[in-house]
């Protein structure tokens, strides 16, 4: 697999009236050609904001401030307005967390996918609403010529999301990013976006980077894992290594307070103490503050290390492991 987006020490800040909020801090992970990757970490970690800087989605406060973003070789970071226009939805796609308010309510779904066809593919009215019809049915919604007149309210929830996916994926983009996209649903249509992202993915080789707060959902989908905290990133790997060989003490808590489908008697263990403000982050490992295991050192931002091939922690006690070796 040939390496399809590169992300290196990105640092992205949001400047409000408290002050600039250090949202993503040194951020750096790479993602393959058809390859799907996870993100996890709690709520406000940088995961949301990191994939939002890829495609520049950070509002008027927010700015990339240091990094590099490279797809295919060029620098996302560096284009300009109108150059990210033409890479949204034709070769970057995203789906969002809440597809009611990633469609517009005014206009029937079927204009809504015909016009971004015809901008982005060049595609006649004709043509575009013959690729809109077949890409609903290849989300699995039924009698798509009479759901191509409809609005999004006349949706439910899991058929809006079905929705969302077919337009990220009408044109074929070579990285999709999916945001929480579950987080609004049962759990049954949860499965059942989760299946269809996964069989799309495998039919047509697209990149999937996913965000999620949902372990069972990477260990499900993903092929690799990136945990997140504190805008920074504390622990990489294959999904077998992050599940069965987790290195970090943060990955490590967010396991232990995880159910246990094969132990009904084991006890979670929740992490006590709460994430770092990032209008002034900690200097060091931002998770030392509720860490079981914190060293004086833990003052000072860790190296990376590596724990196995593919598999690399940011973490002073694997300092003191390779010493002791």
């Amino acid at each position: 697999m040939s390496n399809l987006l590169e992300i290196t020490n990105l640092h992205t800040s949001f400047f409000t009236r408290e002050g600039e909020v250090h949202a993503v801090r040194g951020v750096s992970f790479s993602l393959n050609a058809g390859e799907l990757v996870g993100i996890v970490g709690e709520s406000g970690c940088g995961k949301s904001v990191t994939c939002k800087s890829i495609l520049q989605l950070l509002g008027n406060n927010g700015k990339i401030t240091g990094g590099s973003i490279r797809f295919r070789g060029d620098d996302l970071a560096e284009k300009t307005p109108q150059q990210m226009r033409r890479i949204r939805g034709s070769e970057i796609a995203m789906i969002f967390q809440d597809p009611m308010t990633a469609l517009n309510p005014v206009l029937t779904i079927g204009r809504q996918m015909s016009e971004i066809l015809m901008r982005n593919q060049g595609l006649d009215r004709r043509a575009a609403k013959a690729k809109a019809l077949a890409m609903l049915d290849s989300v699995g919604i039924a009698d798509a010529a009479r759901r191509f007149e409809q609005y999004p309210h006349e949706f439910s929830g899991g058929m809006r999301q079905r929705v969302m996916i077919a337009i990220a994926l009408s044109c074929h983009p070579q990285l999709l990013i999916a945001d929480e996209p579950t987080t609004a649903l049962d759990v049954t249509i949860q499965a059942q976006i989760l299946r269809l992202l996964k069989s799309l993915q495998q039919q047509t080789q697209t990149a999937i980077l996913l965000i999620t707060h949902d372990l069972g959902v990477v260990a499900q989908m993903c092929s690799r894992v990136v945990v997140m905290y504190g805008g920074q990133v504390m622990e990489e790997g294959k999904v077998d290594d992050i599940f069965l060989r987790p290195a970090h003490p943060y990955t490590q808590g967010l396991l232990a307070s995880l159910p246990r489908a094969d132990d009904p008697e084991h006890r979670l263990s929740p992490i006590e103490g709460s994430p770092p403000g990032l209008l002034n982050p900690p200097p060091g490992c931002p998770f030392a503050e509720r860490c079981a295991h914190r060293r004086p050192q833990c003052a000072r931002p860790p190296a990376f290390y590596s724990c196995g091939e593919g598999h690399r922690v940011a973490c002073w006690l694997w300092l003191e492991q390779e010493a002791s070796a």
